[in-house]
């Protein structure tokens, strides 16, 4: 149930909360370096929101002016019964939504692609940092290259957009950057580079050795490409290029070389129900203590607001002085990519 008359969320620093991403599982079928430790302690069925209370908490959302919706994990494929979320979710489409998407690993699109075209999505983001297989191996200790690259292929098949995210990674893809870019350009695909932040294993020192600055990428870029800035925004953290010799759309998140704070739109649900009003901050609100309370989502709809009115003006993530500033002690896959 939507609740249009309710005010929209609006955070102290006058940003309209727009954007929500959703993690609908912790598991992943890849054990990705900078986001999972090799051997994961999972959490307990219990302690998971149900498929129904995802999709009463999302619902609510809506209902208080979230516009797009993302589905993240761990890898949300893998989680049982996922493609009937996805089609209750759908019914959101055109009557406060606008956009329901996920980001994957691309492993599963193979199975799934055409179900998700059915549910109302109309394109994906694939976390995909290298087109080597061995490198692949290393990064996601579990995936294989080519079934992702087959997965690829089904999600166009089918009609969906493909937009691949890659981590820079100074030492593991530095010295693809110009293939990943070809690739992207040849295959139609958008391409965006995301900073390495620094969460989970504490004392574990590669993402300070991995720290590959985007102003570095971008400069490099600029050596081969004119690149004209583009002020189209997705709703996202990425501020977009666009190369001038190939009409390719490059993106580029950077956490720490440049703070996007001060347009951010978005918050993240945990698995678990837990409100991360900030990526790079460890307040977080309870939404599944009220959600199990009641049967009516005023209380739900309270501890949102609440929440909402805690957001920071940004976060604290920094590598300079070569220490790891800001670092979360919590993993990426717990968050949600």
């Amino acid at each position: 149930m939507t609740h249009a008359a309710s005010p929209p969320l609006i955070d102290p620093f006058a940003r309209p909360i727009t954007y929500l991403r959703v993690s609908v599982t912790d598991r992943c079928d890849f054990r990705c370096v900078y986001c999972m430790a090799e051997h994961m302690q999972f959490l307990p069925k219990a302690e998971l929101l149900t498929l129904e209370e995802l999709d009463r908490l999302c619902s609510v959302f809506v209902g208080l002016g979230v516009r797009k919706l993302r589905i993240t994990g761990g890898e949300p494929l893998v989680r049982r019964g996922i493609m009937g979320f996805f089609q209750q979710m759908s019914r959101h489409l055109g009557e406060g939504l606008d956009e329901l998407t996920l980001t994957t690993n691309g492993s599963q699109l193979g199975r799934f692609a055409s179900e998700l075209v059915d549910c109302g999505v109309r394109r994906v983001n694939v976390s995909l940092d290298t087109l080597d297989a061995g490198k692949f191996a290393e990064i996601t200790r579990w995936g294989r290259l080519p079934q992702v690259l087959e997965g690829i292929k089904a999600a166009q098949a089918a009609g969906l957009r493909v937009k691949i995210n890659a981590v820079a990674l100074k030492g593991v893809n530095d010295s693809e950057l110009f293939d990943l870019v070809k690739w992207c350009g040849d295959e139609g695909h958008d391409l965006t580079f995301i900073e390495v932040m620094p969460m989970g294993d504490l004392g574990n020192e590669d993402r300070l050795d991995q720290y590959w600055p985007l102003t570095d990428l971008r400069a490099q870029l600029s050596e081969r490409f004119t690149l004209l800035d583009l002020a189209e925004r997705t709703g996202g953290p990425a501020r977009y290029v666009r190369l001038q010799e190939t009409g390719q759309k490059i993106g580029f998140i950077t956490p720490l070389t440049h703070n996007f704070c001060e347009s951010c739109n978005r918050v993240r649900v945990t698995c678990t129900g837990e409100l991360y009003m900030c990526l790079g901050q460890e307040d977080q609100a309870d939404l599944r203590a009220p959600l199990r309370a009641s049967e009516d989502d005023a209380a739900l709809r309270n501890a949102i607001r609440a929440a909402i009115a805690r957001k920071p003006k940004g976060h604290d993530f920094d590598y300079s002085r070569q220490t790891v500033a800001g670092q979360m002690t919590r993993h990426m896959s717990h968050t949600g990519g």
